[in-house]
């Protein structure tokens, strides 16, 4: 059996079937991503339970997706069921011991988990823009508005804030064309339009405060096994672009908030991407680059990254050569573009001269797959033909109750439950317009103070000079303009913004 520096898998068979060896996960090796992929009903949401499990027994926390709610049993203890002590028997997993695991349930609509939010200025340009699906004219005017907020002292928390700071934008639009490149009414309606959308799409849920300190779910026992964040996802998925996005950013924030280590004994944090064609699917090019980079360079921050899809073309070429922990559940070859598929997943295996692997990943078994990890100085295994071990927590998902009482006794119960609304730039913009229409209605009160009688629309006609020259500015629009430059010199410094747009802070 394996030792404590690695997480069983399951056990490899000879080509007459019989036990080979124990296939195991190298803990040094952890931080240096995978994959895990095969068709519907093949025993991934398994393989990732039993992975999950080895990590959190490590003492490594864990965050991962649960796509159709299997995944909440893991915080339950596992039953001795007659197909799952016979997998243990095969594989050799002696003792077969049952364990209930350290959970902490999170939910964007606060639902079935603590709430998760993170405010609109953390998530940046850029992922703003690929959640709201901009055009390229569009997203400019998104990076001007961040720009402005920036530039005049304006926190961008919730969607009300974004949403003002649109509205002051489209007033000012000749102002901000003359500084910026051409900004447009009509883009920045559109942009308006599309907020609403999420807005009834429950976006506004996510967007606030208090947002998510990457801390709570880095988090370890009292026993030393490590924390496993469950986020509910089954009515996320409903809006998969808001998924993909939230995943993006909370991967971006651990490339931004996490030191560099190198690599360590173990991982200080594994990251599972459930359904991971969703973050590439119709995504720009700058955006599946940046992807790239921080997977590539999140490595050295103590990070594994482990993507759970379906077929393996569904990851970027530039990211799958990154993934060199890989379990590969069996695959449909009947279409031309899942052939491709078989033929692509079979390549990216060190060969096996026991078997042909192409063949071989048509006819795998449910709870079978073609293991490969990596080996002594990172090289990946020679790939076998593996019986994924039995989970030791509960299969399938938890009840309701059940799920009630794992809330009310989380370590951070009470932490996310209330929402914050601080003095932001809905809050700010909305003074400066009242001060204005107050300066305006005052001055017009002083101006009309000498004239006896007036017609409406011919506030001239006694001569008071009441009459608005076509060029010349309203008190109002005098007064909004200069509180506007005023703010932007106060501002102390700039808001950086880290490799996926969105907020580095220093906390």
């Amino acid at each position: 059996m394996v030792d404590e520096t690695s997480i069983f898998i399951g056990a490899s068979r000879k080509p007459d079937d019989s036990y080979q060896r124990a296939e195991e996960l190298l803990l040094r090796y952890g931080n240096r991503h995978g994959l895990v992929t095969g068709a519907t009903g093949t025993g991934k949401t398994v393989s990732l339970q039993i992975l999950a499990e080895g990590f959190s027994n490590a003492g490594v926390p864990v965050f991962c997706a649960d796509i159709k709610g299997d995944l909440s049993g893991i915080s339950m203890m596992g039953e001795a069921k007659d197909f799952l002590v016979k997998r243990a028997e095969q594989v050799k997993l002696d003792p077969y011991q049952f364990q209930e695991f350290p959970v902490i349930f999170w939910d964007l609509f606060g639902e079935q988990g603590h709430p998760i939010r993170a405010t609109i200025s953390e998530m940046g340009p850029l992922l703003l823009s690929r959640l709201m699906n901009l055009t390229e004219a569009q997203e400019g005017v998104m990076n001007i508005a961040f720009r402005i907020a920036d530039e005049e002292g304006l926190l961008l928390l919730d969607l009300k804030d974004l949403q003002a700071l649109l509205a002051n934008i489209a007033e000012r639009a000749d102002e901000l064309s003359a500084r910026y490149g051409n900004v447009t009414k009509p883009s920045v309606g559109a942009i308006q339009r599309t907020l609403l959308v999420l807005e009834q799409q429950g976006a506004a849920n996510f967007f606030g405060e208090p947002a998510l300190r990457i801390a709570d779910i880095m988090r370890t026992t009292r026993d030393g096994r490590g924390a496993i964040s469950v986020l509910a996802a089954d009515k996320l998925m409903m809006n998969p672009r808001l998924y993909a996005t939230f995943l993006l950013w909370l991967m971006s924030e651990l490339f931004e908030e996490l030191p560099e280590v190198g690599d360590l004994d173990q991982p200080k944090l594994v990251f599972f991407f459930d359904e991971a064609h969703l973050l590439f699917e119709d995504a720009p090019k700058v955006l599946i680059d940046r992807v790239e980079q921080v997977v590539r360079l999140i490595r050295s921050k103590g990070v594994g990254v482990y993507f759970v899809t379906q077929n393996p073309l569904d990851i970027p070429e530039k990211v799958l050569a990154q993934l060199g922990n890989r379990v590969q559940h069996a695959l449909r070859a009947y279409t031309p573009r899942e052939q491709q598929a078989v033929r692509t997943a079979a390549e990216t295996f060190r060969p096996n001269p026991d078997f042909d692997c192409a063949t071989a990943i048509t006819q795998l078994a449910t709870g079978e797959a073609l293991v490969s990890m990596l080996e002594d100085k990172g090289v990946p295994a020679m790939v076998q033909r593996t019986l994924i071990r039995p989970p030791s927590s509960r299969l399938g998902p938890i009840t309701p109750d059940e799920r009630r009482k794992i809330i009310a006794e989380s370590p951070v119960a009470g932490q996310y439950d209330q929402v914050v609304d601080r003095e932001s730039a809905f809050e700010i913009l909305q003074k400066k317009a009242k001060e204005a229409q107050d300066a305006e209605a005052q001055a017009q009160q002083q101006n009309s103070g000498g004239s006896r009688w007036t017609i409406p629309g011919f506030d001239d006609v006694l001569g008071t000079g009441n009459r608005r020259s076509s060029n010349r500015q309203t008190v109002a629009e005098a007064a909004i303009k200069s509180v506007v430059r005023s703010v932007g010199s106060s501002v102390g410094r700039a808001i950086v913004r880290g490799i996926l747009g969105s907020l580095a802070r220093g906390r």
